[in-house]
């Protein structure tokens, strides 16, 4: 029994037992449009065309340049081949090899309730309209805080095959840890003095986490920038600000004062002591001294008696004449005092 054709037998394509279709005839009525296009119509320059384009996009696509602060990633049909460092490079063209541009020396940022104008990165900026920045403190508080998470692309190739979009997963992971962090503080600790602490925890958890999660990326830094109260009660918030600042500015001038006046009540009770100290021992040596030297000439009157007395005599009439105004010389002989005083002139003297 002869096979049955298929109803479609006008088309080119047949089924299994019919004969297979004329191929030569399907690539002239396929190029038939382009001949009419190409100068003349003919072939070999429609072949020439086709050539010289398909030379034209192996050249173009074989090249690629890598910048100073990046690697490149190449690919073969999609699995992995190697990592080329800065500088001209050559792949398989048409699509065979592809090369990912990776800034590993690059320092990237991601900000988190604001975003700078121009970033070309999409997951760099706040996207959220600043529901990010929403956090509840560990006094159950609220509070809007602003922070930037500075990192590094450490590992390009677990960066782009361990997970999908890491840079977004790490916008979740630094929301989180910040959120966790900041719940476990007061609302007074997270605006005033908890800041450092805040941001020291926040970079090692972040750390830790985008080492499990093996991103290929190194947290440098995380800064916290504005951090307010909500905005209903923001008034009230820089009231109490303002009162607790006058009251440290008051500790501040008196603990001035204190340290101005103390240390120098203190420094002038050292210096009398001393002096009275200085003034102990002086007196003290002097009465030694002077005790020494009575003893001595003690001793020595009981030696010569009449010559001690008489040099002490002398010595004492020594220290004691100098001092004198006026003299007046007697002699044992003569009968009236009167006659050698010149009063006048003793009165003119103490005038």
């Amino acid at each position: 029994m002869p096979p049955q054709k298929d109803d479609d037998s006008g088309s080119p394509w047949h089924s299994q037992s019919t004969n297979p279709p004329d191929l030569e005839l399907l690539i002239k009525r396929g190029l038939a449009p382009l001949k009419r296009l190409l100068p003349g119509g003919s072939f070999g320059g429609m072949s020439v065309f086709f050539i010289l384009l398909l030379v034209g996009l192996s050249v173009w696509s074989s090249y690629y340049t890598v910048p100073s602060d990046s690697v490149a990633v190449v690919q073969r049909f999609g699995k992995h081949l190697k990592e080329v460092p800065p500088g001209l490079h050559f792949k398989l063209p048409l699509g065979i090899d592809k090369a990912t541009i990776v800034p590993v020396k690059r320092q990237l940022k991601q900000e988190f309730g604001f975003a700078t104008p121009g970033a070309k990165d999409p997951y760099q900026g706040s996207r959220s309209g600043g529901r990010e920045t929403q956090m509840v403190t560990g006094d159950l508080n609220a509070a809007l805080v602003e922070w930037v998470v500075q990192y590094r692309i450490s590992d390009p190739v677990r960066f782009l095959f361990e997970v999908r979009e890491p840079a977004e997963t790490l916008r979740y992971v630094s929301e989180s840890v910040m959120r966790e962090v900041v719940g476990d503080r007061t609302v007074d600790e997270v605006i005033t003095i908890g800041r450092q602490e805040i941001e020291i925890d926040a970079l090692v958890k972040m750390q830790e986490l985008s080492s499990k999660y093996v991103m290929g990326i190194s947290i440098d830094q995380v800064q916290l920038k504005n951090i307010n109260p909500p905005k209903p009660v923001q008034e009230s918030f820089n009231e109490v600000n303002q009162a607790q600042q006058s009251k440290e500015k008051l500790i501040n001038e008196a603990r001035q004062e204190y340290n101005k006046v103390i240390p120098l009540a203190e420094g002038e009770k050292d210096q009398r002591i001393r002096e009275a100290d200085g003034y102990r021992l002086k007196r003290i040596n002097e009465a030694e001294g002077d005790a020494s030297r009575f003893n001595a000439l003690f001793t020595e009157y009981h030696k010569a008696p009449e010559v001690t007395r008489r040099r002490i005599y002398i010595e004492t009439m020594q220290s004691v004449m100098p001092s004198i105004q006026s003299k007046v010389l007697v002699d044992e002989q003569m009968r009236g005092l009167l006659p050698l005083l010149n009063l006048d002139a003793q009165k003119e003297a103490r005038q």
